[in-house]
């Protein structure tokens, strides 16, 4: 039978919904406050929970919050009469299947329920998912289990059997690619092609051709028909990376295959039928383009179907040892070295490092580590992580500031903690050398050193 928990301190309320809900044959227990459910939820698993958002001592938010951790797959609702779209935002954020307003009617509700009932076999699935991965390292060919990228596999299991245009958005070097190539491993395309293709990194007039293809004679140089990556993609999956960068021109040609599924070739005049799965990437901000008019709204929402977020890596810092041990494996098996592991101080000043080229820039940290490593370890003094714009304007030139902006003195605490510790290494722990390594005043450095905690 079907467990619902009704948590509300109005005790008519709560009467009224166990009544209510009983009668149409689902098994209800009730609970005056947050700290009573949460209790209940610890000793049995509930299929739903409704529960008042404004209660004493322990909200509904909080309570939400806590039922998630303790059971991921429990429904809840939220029923308030405080309501406001900035609530139901964060209560929707949180995990909150809906969200009610006190005035509901009885069909209302015993609509919402049914709803969020009939969902539970999905949001089941998904844990049962999440469990099979969650001790897991990696997925596809993508490594890491922190919580952002279990949330990112989560996502790509959901929707890689559906025939949803996915636009994946992520700053450089997250590996937008690896999250299109999981999706479509994961479908039922997977023995079709998977076509990938730069739409930044080529002109605009050759792009045409590579995406569309050309007829005989349509232009000069063009001897014999081509197909374009459409055709070659038929059944398959097709990979636009930097979608962003489509000229507004390319943008109506691709907005046409979109919506009719047919594509025409330079010079040609019949059209092709095209069945193919199109995902897209970005590292743009595809809604400002939209308000700016550099991008067409309508192809916005065409192929932003099912956004997927590729956290970037100082969001996802636990996933670093991981990655580390991964890139070490795989350039040692490449270039014949031995090197095992990295060292606990070089490891460190990789957890400190702010990334600003993602995993991409940690791999080629690592390429490099290991080919000028001489030992089984890789040491801090073969990082070489100022190549990768940590120094001077190289760092300006590649950091980027994501849209919920950075914590400018943490950045710069971390960039200087780095930077000392480094000189300490080299001077092998004189904070003397160090302070002449660095131009620093020895005060001033043994005052740094204090402040930021250095040991």
């Amino acid at each position: 039978m079907v467990k619902i928990l009704v948590v509300d301190d109005d005790q008519g309320l709560r009467d009224f919904l166990k009544i209510m809900l009983s009668r149409e044959g689902y098994q209800v227990s009730t609970a005056a406050e947050g700290k009573e459910a949460l209790r209940l939820c610890q000793k049995q698993k509930y299929d739903l929970v409704i529960t008042d958002l404004k209660m004493p001592k322990v909200g509904g938010l909080e309570l939400l919050r806590a039922i998630k951790e303790v059971s991921p797959e429990t429904m809840v609702i939220v029923i308030t009469a405080f309501a406001s779209g900035e609530t139901a935002l964060v209560a929707m954020k949180e995990g909150a299947y809906d969200y009610l307003e006190k005035n509901f009617t009885v069909d209302e509700l015993k609509a919402t329920v049914r709803d969020a009932l009939s969902k539970k076999g999905v949001k089941a699935d998904d844990v049962e998912f999440i469990k099979k991965v969650e001790n897991a390292f990696s997925f596809g060919r993508m490594i890491g289990s922190s919580k952002g990228m279990l949330q990112v596999y989560q996502l790509i299991n959901k929707v890689a059997d559906t025939p949803a245009n996915v636009l994946i958005l992520g700053e450089s070097g997250t590996g937008k690619e690896l999250v299109a190539r999981a999706v479509h491993e994961n479908s039922s395309r997977r023995d079709e092609p998977f076509v990938v293709i730069n739409c930044g990194g080529i002109p605009e007039t050759l792009l045409e051709s590579e995406l569309f293809g050309y007829m005989k004679g349509s232009f000069s140089g063009a001897y014999t028909d081509k197909a374009g990556l459409f055709e070659v993609a038929r059944k398959g999956t097709i990979f636009l990376d930097e979608i962003g960068e489509l000229s507004p021109f390319l943008q109506v040609k691709l907005l046409r295959v979109v919506q009719e599924k047919t594509i025409r070739r330079i010079g040609g005049v019949e059209d092709f039928k095209v069945d193919v799965r199109i995902l897209s990437a970005t590292n743009r901000n595809l809604e400002e383009k939209v308000e700016k008019e550099e991008f067409r709204e309508d192809l916005f929402y065409r192929l932003n179907v099912i956004p997927i977020r590729v956290p970037p890596l100082r969001e996802r810092r636990d996933d670093i040892p991981l990655l580390i041990d991964y890139f070490i494996k795989k350039y040692s098996r490449e270039l014949g070295k031995e090197v095992k592991k990295i060292s606990v101080y070089a490891l460190e000043l990789l957890m400190d490092y702010p990334f600003p080229g993602n995993v991409r820039e940690l791999e080629n940290i690592i390429e490099r580590s290991v080919a000028l490593e001489a030992t089984n370890l890789i040491l801090p003094e073969n990082l070489i992580i100022h190549q990768e714009g940590i120094t001077g304007g190289d760092l300006m030139a590649e950091v980027e500031i994501p849209e919920d902006g950075i914590n400018l003195s943490e950045e710069v605490n971390k960039y200087e903690t780095m930077l000392i510790r480094k000189a300490l290494e080299k001077a092998r722990g004189s904070k003397t050398k160090a302070a002449k390594y660095l131009n620093e005043n020895f005060d001033s450095l043994r005052y740094k050193i204090k402040k930021l905690g250095i040991k």
